[in-house]
């Protein structure tokens, strides 16, 4: 039996008109589409609305930045990612899609993700230009923060607790990661 393995360009490459055409939820990364499936679990989640929660009351005076939820962020016309949590500075993040790069990204792995989120979103999020990358580890309660410092992450530390200044720009927060595990 003659077997031929099969090539990155015998796959089919899906675009941003495709995705926007498919039921449920995708990402897609450099054409290659990843089913959103299962749901997270509820640490997940949680630490998530903490995350979300913690971040707005700490950017509520600054009339620049936003925290979001999953989004549709289109960072080019083939790659279309739903990042757990955002914070966008500026004005125009868009209306039915993200087109700017977010000034920081949470991931918070599950185990049906961590590889894409330690491999792929990372190399996406670097050259996105994304300033902090956030990996959040449920199961050890840390947080893994890359700040981008010459058009590449540098891992500035793994955090349980602790207080971390972040520089948006338009503002400046300090975190204490042991806020979002409570």
């Amino acid at each position: 039996m003659n077997t031929v393995a099969l090539q990155t360009e015998d796959l089919p490459h899906y675009k941003y008109d495709d995705y926007v055409q498919w039921e449920g939820r995708w990402e897609l990364i450099r054409g290659i589409p990843y089913a959103m499936v299962p749901a997270p679990l509820v640490k997940h989640q949680v630490i998530c609305s903490n995350i979300i929660l913690y971040l707005g009351e700490l950017l509520k005076k600054c009339p620049k930045c936003r925290v979001i939820l999953p989004v549709d962020w289109q960072v080019a016309e083939d790659t279309v990612v739903q990042p757990d949590v955002l914070v966008v500075c500026g004005d125009n993040i868009g209306i039915e899609k993200l087109t700017v790069t977010p000034v920081m990204v949470f991931e918070v792995l599950s185990p049906s993700t961590e590889r894409k989120d330690r491999v792929l979103k990372y190399q996406l999020y670097e050259n996105a230009g994304v300033k902090y990358y956030c990996i959040v580890d449920p199961e050890n309660s840390s947080v893994t923060v890359f700040v981008l410092q010459k058009e590449r992450f540098s891992q500035t530390g793994d955090f349980e607790d602790g207080l971390m200044p972040f520089d948006f720009g338009p503002c400046r927060v300090e975190i204490d990661f042991r806020d979002i595990f409570y």
